[in-house]
């Protein structure tokens, strides 16, 4: 008799504030639920190593609950924000959650929960769950994603492609403004610190002195804030500074943009544009397609989670 167990794989996609988890059979989201795990305020708050063992135990906590209702899991793929070797696993650097260094996620967490875990790179794993809901497109993807940073993922040939070292991509820190803005990476004016939603809240502030977070920005640019508007335009530019440069380099057809921030799309589209065709080459002009995502935010969990496909349950 045909076995019809069903077979599951658990993706995760971690962020600043919260973690978000998806349960899958192939494409198909079967289960999502979100988990307060401000990792950020972790990293501040604690030495590196009380965080890491913080992260690790709250990683765990949100995790459980799902392995057991779902026994049939059979893999997991966790999308991480930072500096991954695709070789050892081992976390270099998180930009966004200062003091992880050197640390390996899959190793540790898997020794707790008795799995094989592989972890991506969050914008890579957002990339190929977008690769793969778009139907796979031929000669590839580059995903862009404007969540609390900036990150970009590159899908060819249906592989991500991380680099040597595992850092390709990290088109989020890519200067656009000559000593501009301090990043967490160290160096000056990198994209992040503009076209993202923390970059909003600091363009915002320098023009007004007021701190607000993007989301109340974008509807006051809705209601004719000029300040607003400014903020949302000059993102806008940034972002397809960005974007002319990585495809000088890649040459990719097909752009797709994710990420909270792209709620508030039609307030940087016309400068976006704008700026796109002036940067191009000229042998690019016109043969770029942008898509804005429609996965419902679920590309990152997604890909974690196909990512994760040769990872099965520990002996």
């Amino acid at each position: 008799m045909r076995d019809v167990t069903p077979v599951y794989r658990l993706g995760l996609d971690v962020g600043g504030t919260n973690l978000r988890l998806g349960v899958f059979s192939d494409l198909r989201l079967i289960e999502e639920t979100r988990f307060e795990a401000n990792y950020s305020a972790i990293c501040k708050q604690h030495s590196p190593a009380q965080a890491w063992q913080k992260i690790i135990a709250v990683t765990a906590e949100a995790i459980q609950p799902l392995l057991e209702k779902y026994p049939a899991i059979q893999s997991i793929g966790i999308g991480f924000p930072g500096f991954i070797d695709p070789h050892t696993g081992i976390l270099a650097q998180s930009p966004n959650l200062p003091g992880l260094l050197n640390v390996n996620l899959g190793h540790d967490l898997g020794a707790r929960l008795g799995f094989n875990i592989r972890v991506e790179n969050d914008a890579n794993a957002a990339a190929f769950g977008e690769f793969s809901l778009l139907g796979q497109p031929a000669g590839g993807l580059l995903y862009l994603g404007l969540g609390t940073g900036v990150g970009a993922g590159l899908v060819v040939n249906g592989h991500v492609w991380a680099g040597q070292h595992g850092y390709a991509l990290e088109a989020g820190h890519i200067i656009v403004e000559h000593q501009g803005r301090l990043c967490g990476c160290g160096n000056h004016g990198c994209v992040e610190q503009y076209a993202s939603a923390t970059g909003i809240s600091k363009g915002y502030a320098e023009l007004t002195g007021q701190t607000r977070s993007a989301l109340e920005i974008a509807l006051a640019a809705e209601q004719g804030d000029e300040h607003a508007r400014a903020v949302y335009a000059d993102v806008g530019r940034k972002l397809a500074q960005m974007l002319a440069s990585v495809l000088k380099v890649v040459d990719v057809g097909t752009v797709l943009i994710g990420g909270g921030v792209v709620a508030a799309w039609s307030l940087m589209s016309e400068a976006f544009y704008q700026r796109l065709e002036a940067d191009l080459i000229p042998v690019l002009r016109g043969k770029i397609v942008v898509h804005l995502s429609r996965s419902g935010d679920i590309a990152g969990m997604l890909g974690a989670a196909l990512l994760a496909e040769s990872t099965t349950r520990s002996a």
